[in-house]
């Protein structure tokens, strides 16, 4: 990681942008929609993928990329890449839904599945919760039950190509059904916990579940 962590090379005005948006409700419509309704409310369709971080995009090559994965589990890991190259790979189609009010349609993603990764660390009964912990020192919180859903991955590629580096690259994971800033970029750890820890933007105001069909925006 060297320097390029949260203290010190946060876009500051950024993040006091976002937590005033979180203070005055912004964006928020006051509708609840049936995930049918593919666009959920206040978004808008994008035909590109903006990009959003917070002034730091972490250089991790495979060579020195590393994936622990560790707490309230049977079966600790710790991958390199070769290890997580060494693991079948799941293909899914999925939409993006991003809280400042953008959704892009069909994206093609490659990765492990979450499940396929439970079924390898074997969750203790107690654990409740997956803490994402990234590159630039990011964390976000989601129930077990969302991390375990059909269609989430640890992504490597996105439309056949590894996932760049703007966009979370090499590893980053893909939780469609809420907002996206709950799928963590440049993932290097996760950490099974009984109590939940809210993570950056969740203490900054955002909603601690994030589902867009129900405006979860903001808490």
């Amino acid at each position: 990681m060297a320097d390029d962590t949260l203290s010190g090379k946060v876009k500051q005005k950024l993040v006091e942008t976002k937590q005033k948006w979180a203070d005055e409700g912004r964006l928020l419509t006051g509708r609840h929609a049936d995930p049918a309704e593919r666009l959920p409310p206040g978004q808008r369709e994008v035909k590109n993928w903006p990009v959003l971080d917070l002034g730091v995009q972490p250089d991790i090559s495979t060579a020195r990329w590393r994936l622990d994965v560790d707490g309230l589990v049977e079966n600790p890991i710790s991958w390199s890449w070769a290890d997580f190259e060494a693991q079948a790979k799941t293909k899914i189609t999925s939409d993006i839904h991003c809280v400042t009010a953008w959704s892009r349609f069909e994206n093609h993603w490659e990765g492990v599945s979450t499940r396929q990764l439970l079924d390898l660390v074997r969750p203790k009964p107690e654990a409740k919760f997956v803490i994402q912990h990234s590159y630039d020192d990011y964390t976000t919180n989601v129930a077990l039950e969302d991390f375990a859903g059909e269609d989430v991955l640890l992504a490597c590629k996105w439309e056949g190509k590894p996932v760049a580096r703007e966009h979370g690259g090499p590893v980053r994971l893909v939780l469609p059904r809420l907002y996206f800033w709950k799928s963590a970029k440049w993932l290097t750890r996760l950490e099974f916990v009984e109590i939940d820890k809210p993570g950056f933007w969740e203490v900054r105001g955002y909603h601690n579940h994030g589902d867009p069909w129900t405006e979860e925006r903001y808490g």
